[in-house]
């Protein structure tokens, strides 16, 4: 078999740079995908009981970015939604992130008047800021309320998530903590935010029905290597995977989840609901709050238990943001600019960087647009 480009992994990166490639340039690609499914972690499906649910944990899409929008509005309609989650936090339910009403309902009516009020003598309303600079500021109800929330809501979550003591990770993760001047309950505040009408699955069928694409799942691309022919490689798997651990294997988190079907119209009050502080998961999801999907009787929850990636094992998720990680990944990096004329490292794993759905959209278009197609009188 010859193909032009042989692309390993069916997510974000992978496809959108394999309908670009098929549909502007006219060439020939192979995707080869080790899972079963298309879609990366976006992947879902409809359970046994029609509910459409997200098997690797919520995925919400939130983007500022029309070129984003537009792009992937030529694959799917769209169905508005505005993410709403809610915190356990001292036997309350909150609003998370953190913003006045949350302040309100935790509080002494009168305590939170005078931090609220503290908070507008300094920020404006609808102001984003983040825990860091509170814990900065000179006004000591603002630098007591930094603590409360990064206590709260910040240092349980953490250690959850990352295995990990908050000062054991980069500075830049408590600075994206953040909190919101506002009564605005929504968890994203971006200008464009919805589901795809038939989910995440069918939006990447669509993008993939190019007869200049042919797709391989349940794959190891190392298991086709000696019969496709091909001019360049797009590599989305994890770059130290590909150079066979030559520095060792960099760290991430992987999640697992415990599906259950509740036979009754509603499990909980929002669509997620976190638990910084309780339990061993860290959230719990009610997929037909996402998909406002009618006319089914009972509902389907996830647990979500993040946990250590174990290569053979598990998924990696999340590359570790720690300052020792991104430096053995910066080895790999050096490593793939020797032999970028042959392969493209693209997303999450290949990068070790953490991006959103639609930072991946945006960052694989710009690499199509970069490394791929040269041609200068861009038909865009």
């Amino acid at each position: 078999m010859k193909f032009d480009y042989l692309i390993v992994g069916a997510g974000f990166s992978g496809c959108v740079m394999a309908e670009r490639i098929s549909s502007i340039l006219g060439k020939r690609v192979l995707i080869v995908e080790q899972r079963n499914h298309i879609a990366g972690n976006a992947y879902d499906y409809f359970d046994e009981n029609g509910v459409l649910v997200h098997k690797f944990g919520p995925h919400i899409f939130h983007t500022n970015s029309k070129k984003v929008w537009d792009y992937l509005s030529a694959y799917t309609e769209w169905i508005p939604y505005y993410h709403r989650v809610l915190g356990m936090l001292d036997g309350e339910m909150v609003p998370i992130p953190f913003n006045l009403n949350s302040l309100n309902i935790l509080f002494p009516s009168t305590k939170a008047k005078a931090i609220e009020n503290a908070l507008l003598e300094q920020f404006k309303l609808g102001d984003k800021i983040t825990i860091l600079q509170l814990q900065n500021n000179k006004n000591k109800q603002l630098q007591n309320l930094a603590d409360y929330i990064y206590e709260k809501v910040f240092h349980g979550y953490t250690v959850k998530q990352w295995g990990l003591r908050p000062e054991e990770l980069d500075a830049s993760v408590t600075g994206r903590v953040p909190i919101l001047i506002s009564r605005d309950n929504r968890y994203f505040q971006d200008k464009y935010q919805a589901m795809p009408k038939h989910g995440y699955t069918e939006m990447f069928r669509r993008m993939l029905k190019s007869p200049n694409i042919k797709l391989l799942l349940n794959t190891d691309y190392k298991e086709i290597l000696a019969d496709v022919q091909f001019n360049k490689l797009i590599f989305t798997g994890p770059i130290d995977m590909y150079f066979e651990y030559k520095f060792g294997q960099l760290p991430y988190r992987s999640l697992r989840f415990e599906f259950e079907f509740h036979n009754k119209e509603e499990f909980q009050e929002a669509g997620q609901i976190n638990y910084p502080n309780e339990y061993e998961f860290t959230r719990i999801t009610e997929f037909k709050k996402l998909t406002h999907q009618k006319n089914i009787l009972g509902t389907t929850i996830a647990r979500e238990y993040p946990e250590v990636y174990k290569k053979g094992i598990n998924d990696p998720y999340y590359p570790v943001p720690k300052k020792e990680y991104r430096e053995q990944y910066i080895l790999y990096e050096n490593e793939a600019q020797t032999i970028k004329d042959k392969v493209i490292f693209a997303g999450r794993l290949a990068e070790y960087k953490y991006y959103n759905m639609d930072q991946i959209v945006a960052r694989a278009l710009h690499l199509f647009e970069k490394e791929i197609n040269t041609e200068k009188d861009n038909k865009e």
